[in-house]
């Protein structure tokens, strides 16, 4: 029997505000533990929340970006649970009365038009962090509240998704939108964008949904891949062997590559919800939708769209360009003076991949825009060849100098006079019998190593193209 899977996002996304949502502390990553706290956020007896108006905008923003419908009246509520790190005793979130509903999501994955839903984006608060290990006691969990308060919107989707690939790219897409509209930071490993996926199978055909399984706090696009394909792998075997599946919480092991039970869930919780009594109904002011509307930057989808018809680009380009604001306005002040292909090649390579490897981010990057489109200005007018551009790359890196000092300084101006190159030709070809007699053979792709020895002979500076053609002639003579 063909099985197929239902599967719906719920994505958690932390709201890039100076402070809490309902106080004034700071939800700082990383610092010791209980030290960005106060009684607000502590839940102590008679503190009272006040409710932070850039969380609000975010919100706002977020749900525009996504094609939501934004409300003008919301209203929290308590969401009433008992858990270690939660220090009311509740959470205050939206229920019925959320600040945007509707949106729709349009993907393609592989070759596919996807079309997902957003039933809706609420507003609410995080709950703190249980820490297992550092207690100094293995029997003893510690909590930390540091994170107490922080300001999450929730994007739930409708059931639409039928792929663990099309719920990775959804997932994608919607981190790409958050960061793009400086909402939120995109930083999956600190838990600031976090995924519960919802995950059921049914037979091909059939309407009714099955058994839903929810598999819990995935940060990792390929992580959630991952979970819902063993997922849908399992649910599919135990329902094609007659049995039944278990309505649970599920947490997956990416050491292992599977799911595992964490706690078996109700068909419906009681979280008791009512009204929060302290936080008035959330009314925006007039104009408010308007004026962050007219703030918004350019979307990715349109960035990327523009990027292939403003400046040439095949789509794959543009889509790695705008996964980042910054570094989509790099790439374009470098195109602003250099080719747009040949800096979207340095980009997407030499400059992301050092950044990677020295983990610096693009806005502190040590070669500004400037300085890289005059190395690609010298290479585009045959100046020095792309073997020494990468050396002087890598000077500029550590540097800081411009790359017509470091040419000039060092020598690397490109030569392409046949008479000055013939001699380094004459030593590669007599030190290279196999490669003569491979290309003699007819295998006219051993010229390239012939080519890159003379490269590496004259430091990068010899013209790649005069080298082929003198090594060609002097190979077919």
């Amino acid at each position: 029997m063909q099985f197929e899977a239902v599967i719906g996002l719920e994505v958690h996304a932390q709201l890039q505000t100076r402070t809490k949502i309902f106080c004034g502390c700071t939800p700082a990553f990383g610092a010791p533990p209980n030290s960005h706290t106060c009684p607000v956020c502590l839940g102590m007896p008679g503190a009272l929340p006040v409710l932070n108006a850039d969380a609000v905008d975010k919100a706002i923003a977020a749900a525009l970006a996504l094609g939501c419908t934004v409300h003008e009246v919301s209203e929290f509520a308590r969401k009433n649970y008992f858990y270690p790190d939660l220090p009311k005793g509740y959470q205050i979130s939206q229920f019925d009365r959320p600040i945007a509903t509707g949106g729709q999501v349009d993907l393609e994955v592989d070759g596919q038009a996807v079309h997902v839903g957003i039933t809706r984006i609420h507003m609410e608060e995080d709950a703190g962090k249980s820490l297992h290990e550092g207690t100094g006691d293995p029997n003893l969990t510690g909590i930390d509240l540091n994170r107490a308060g922080t300001p999450l919107i929730e994007i739930v989707s409708e059931p639409d998704l039928r792929t663990a690939a099309a719920a990775a790219a959804y997932f994608t897409y919607i981190r790409d939108v958050l960061v793009a509209i400086g909402v939120n930071d995109g930083n999956l490993e600190e838990g600031s964008l976090r995924c519960d996926a919802n995950v059921s199978v049914r037979p091909r055909g059939q309407a009714a949904f099955g058994t839903k399984v929810e598999v819990k706090n995935v940060n990792s696009f390929r992580y959630l891949q991952k979970a819902i394909e063993y997922e849908i792998a399992r649910q599919s075997a135990v329902v094609g062997e007659g049995g039944s599946i278990a309505q649970e919480t599920r947490l997956f092991d990416p050491d292992a590559g599977r799911t595992f039970s964490m706690r078996s869930k109700e068909e419906a919780h009681d979280y008791r919800y009512f009204p929060e009594p302290d936080l008035p109904m959330l009314v925006l002011a007039p104009g408010q939708v308007a004026r962050v509307r007219a703030a918004m930057p350019e979307l990715p989808a349109a960035r990327r769209a523009r990027f292939v018809a403003q400046y040439g680009l095949p789509a794959y380009d543009a889509g790695v360009l705008t996964q980042d604001p910054e570094v989509a306005g790099y790439f374009e002040a470098v195109a602003a003076v250099a080719p747009a292909k040949l800096a979207s090649n340095w980009v997407m390579g030499d400059v992301l991949r050092t950044l990677k490897e020295q983990d610096v981010a693009i806005g502190t990057c040590p070669i500004a825009p400037a300085a890289l489109a005059e190395l690609l200005g010298l290479v585009d007018a045959g100046t020095i060849s792309t073997a020494a551009a990468r050396q002087v790359f890598e000077t500029m890196w550590a540097t800081r100098e411009s790359a017509s000092v470091i040419v000039e300084r060092e020598g690397l101006t490109q030569v392409g006079d046949e008479s000055a190159l013939l001699a380094h030709v004459a030593t590669v070809v007599a030190a290279n019998p196999d490669a003569v007699a491979s290309y003699q053979a007819g295998r006219v792709q051993a010229i390239g190593a012939l080519v890159g020895q003379v490269m590496k002979l004259t430091r990068g500076t010899a013209n790649p193209k005069v080298v082929h053609a003198l090594i060609q002639r002097h190979l077919d003579a």
